[in-house]
């Protein structure tokens, strides 16, 4: 077994991985950003190292910068966790080349598994069903054409290397295509580093059945049953539950022995899911995420297995000391995914301070968090702050334990999407298990959301600290990159302002993109109608440019806030008189964007 092992990601996956390091007796070096030195993973480490700017590029995503912190803590092993640079088959490469163990499938395999039309060519000659389409990039707009043409509308091109939505873009007639295929391309270079699209068949509404898959280095591969991950809002899960309401025994034996085979065929080891589209009785390949999911927690639930622990021994050389009949689905297990966003926004990514965070307890529920009261959640990373599992005798059982886990979640000081979990707890549609991958999408009335958020929000989520008679200070030194805390007690000191998660004051003004050196403040002329920011975030693309006219509902910017793409949209109509900023900028909520005359 290792005896130190660097987690290569931040939030609740880290801590998550860190507690099954501390369950194997196996040290934990966390790594973090500027934006994260008060992290939650960060607190929980054994050690950690400063890895670069909030900028995910610079920190998280860095290859040499995690390969020299974990040289620095004298690692043996590192985990990647999700996200970041869990599927990157580049890093795993380096790793395996390194001096380092990869906790994970192989290079090779990920790159059998990771790029999507390597993986549906590979499932085809394992005699697993895909979706019809292609099993080679696309080029050109004009292959999507092609594919449409044989199959009909709507087509779906997807991202190579995507996953969750993103970089996924659903086409419903040949107008659509070009722009369509572009800002593909674009979100997988930008997500993914890759962009490479495929096209295939779009299904109109299926169920997202996807199975976890454990695989040793000694041949031996074991499916845990299978999660239903229907719920989902434009293509992000929200909701997940294990095992699937919808799948008879026989369709859902077929499912799991369809995903053996295909991990098997792709040589592949570690954990891993196999993630499928069910739709009139048949069942679909869709991909393979070569890494352990957000929703693992349901699957360790109902099986009693620690799936993070089995990817360390594995890794470790041990072999699985299970048979596939040995796996035993009981009970009922369904997890919620805590956001930061603010539902009658159309989900909003929210930011600001958990002035109170009081999770739920006793029997049946599980939190998986690295957040505490008095954190800050800024909007530099996905907006996922807390996972709730709850789990009961059967999925009656397990939604009233939701029902009442929910109710008890106290968050002060930020939107979040508890009261959107505890509407679709009351609803008819998801308490039958008769929910479809398109029901958030095109079937839940917004009017209920907004309904269920002035029924269960905080009545204020600001709140003015308390007078203190004692200011507690902390000071974070580095030493080489490696970070230490000094803690000090002031009677009758002054208070110390708020800042941000980097721990930088927060400027007070909005900012702009300025060139002419002035102090950064946005020069607004004229007292025209102004469209702001309504979250923090990245400028991808400006689609008007000044003097152009705008009609309401015409998409102006496209933003990028916590790893979404963000279509800004004019309320009115009206003469573009000023633009304020440009591709690659950095917003705040309540930024000048625009001014319409």
């Amino acid at each position: 077994m290792f005896s130190k092992v660097l987690v290569a990601n931040r939030g609740e996956i880290a801590v998550r991985v860190m507690r099954a390091c501390e369950e194997l007796g196996v040290r934990t070096v966390a790594v973090y950003s500027e934006a994260d030195k008060h992290g939650g993973h960060v607190r929980y480490a054994d050690e950690a190292y400063n890895i670069g700017p909030a900028r995910a590029a610079d920190s998280y995503l860095d290859h040499e910068a995690v390969l020299e912190a974990a040289r620095k803590a004298g690692a043996d092993a590192i985990h990647p966790g999700y996200g970041f640079l869990a599927e990157n088959a580049e890093f795993a490469r380096k790793v395996e080349e390194s001096e380092f163990v990869w906790i994970g499938p192989s290079a090779a395999a990920m790159e059998r598994l990771g790029e999507k039309t390597k993986a549906r060519a590979l499932m085809q000659d394992a005699d697993v069903p895909v979706v019809p389409g292609t099993t080679e990039p696309a080029e050109s707009a004009d292959e999507v054409k092609q594919v449409a043409d044989e199959y009909g509308y709507p087509v779906a091109i997807k991202a190579e290397g995507g996953g969750g939505g993103r970089g996924l873009k659903v086409v419903r007639s040949e107008e659509e295509v070009d722009d369509q295929f572009e800002t593909a391309q674009r979100e997988g270079e930008a997500y993914f580093g890759n962009a490479s699209v495929y096209v295939e068949k779009y299904l109109e509404a299926p169920r997202h059945i996807e199975v976890q898959i454990l695989a040793d280095e000694h041949g031996n591969v074991r499916h845990l049953g299978e999660r239903d991950c229907s719920l989902q809002r434009r293509h992000q899960k929200v909701i997940e539950e294990a095992p699937s309401p919808a799948l008879t025994d026989e369709l859902r034996e077929e499912i799991g022995e369809a995903a053996r085979r295909g991990v098997k065929a792709a040589d592949y080891t570690n954990a891993g899911t196999v993630e499928f589209l069910v739709e009139d009785g048949e069942f679909y390949f869709m991909e393979v995420n070569t890494r352990i999911q957000v929703e693992h927690t349901v699957s360790e639930q109902v099986t009693g297995l620690d799936i993070v622990k089995w990817q360390i021994r594995v890794a470790a050389g041990e072999e699985l000391d299970f048979e596939q009949d040995d796996v035993e689905i009981e009970g009922h297990s369904i997890e919620f995914r805590i956001n930061a966003e603010a539902p009658e926004k159309n989900f909003a990514p929210a930011t600001g301070t958990l002035v109170t965070y009081d999770p739920p307890g006793g029997i049946g529920v599980r939190m998986d968090d690295a957040v505490r009261q008095g954190d800050e959640i800024g909007g530099d990373y996905d907006s996922m702050i807390a996972k709730l599992i709850v789990t009961g005798s059967d999925r009656e059982e397990a939604i009233i334990r939701g029902e009442r886990a929910l109710a008890e979640f106290d968050i002060e000081g930020i939107r979040t999407v508890i009261p959107f979990h505890r509407l679709m707890l009351t609803d008819e549609e998801f308490r039958n298990g008769t929910h479809t991958t398109k029901y958030l999408d095109e079937e839940l009335e917004s009017e209920r959301i907004q309904a269920a958020v002035e029924r269960w929000s905080p009545e204020d989520v600001s709140s003015d600290d308390d007078d203190e008679d004692v200011t507690e200070r902390t000071f974070t030194v580095e030493v080489n990159g490696k970070r230490f805390e000094v803690s000090l007690e002031e009677r009758g000191a002054p208070a110390i302002p708020l800042g941000n998660a980097s721990g930088n004051s927060k400027p007070s003004g909005p900012r702009k993109r300025n060139d002419s050196g002035n102090d950064g403040q946005q020069v607004i002329e004229g007292d025209g109608e102004q469209v702001t920011a309504e979250m923090q975030g990245t400028i991808l693309s400006v689609e008007v440019e000044e003097g152009d006219e705008v009609e309401p509902g015409d998409t102006v910017c496209v933003l990028e806030a916590m790893k979404m793409e963000n279509d800004v949209v004019s309320e009115r109509g009206g003469t573009v008189s000023q633009v304020l900023v440009g591709e690659g900028d950095s917003v705040d909520m309540g930024d000048v964007l625009l001014v319409l005359e």
